[in-house]
């Protein structure tokens, strides 16, 4: 087992997850289309789900950077983030993935990224999250066991 102290043991990319599973969706809606046509006003949800993921995005970087630590999945956190978008979720950047992942959803009018989800999911919690909480708790110990009782993983 890795030494969660030196740094997270994150196995695959939190980008690559959500890119893959995007560009699968989009692959075998161009070979077998499962139209999203429910969705009134599909564009406009999505565009704005989209920015509203950015905005998330870009509060948690400023807040990370604030702190003079890393958001880089495979370098070790130099301090506890609890400020920002941290006081409501522990994973904001994480919440804001999913907004622009269902944006993209939305934007593509196709149900194959949605099917997807569950593997996303999957993939985010158990070869990533777990990672970086395991990492945190044994940099961090008592300090990040409170913060984990008081904030949720999401929202």
């Amino acid at each position: 087992m890795r030494d969660h102290a030196l740094r997270p043991a994150t196995v695959l990319p939190p980008p690559l997850i959500y890119a893959v599973a995007l560009i699968g969706a989009w692959w075998l809606d161009a070979h077998l289309a499962l139209p999203l046509d429910f969705v009134p006003a599909a564009a406009y949800l999505g565009l704005g789900s989209i920015v509203l993921g950015l905005a998330g995005f870009a509060w948690a970087l400023s807040a990370i950077w604030g702190n003079r630590t890393t958001v880089n999945p495979y370098k070790a956190a130099s301090s506890l983030v609890t400020s920002g978008p941290f006081r409501y979720s522990r994973n904001p950047i994480y919440v804001s993935d999913w907004l622009i992942y269902a944006g993209v959803t939305l934007l593509m009018q196709s149900l194959w990224p949605l099917l997807f989800l569950p593997l996303v999911w999957a993939l985010m919690r158990y070869f990533v999250i777990a990672h970086e909480e395991a990492h945190l708790e044994t940099k961090f110990g008592a300090e990040y066991r409170a913060y984990m009782a008081r904030v949720r993983r999401w929202i």
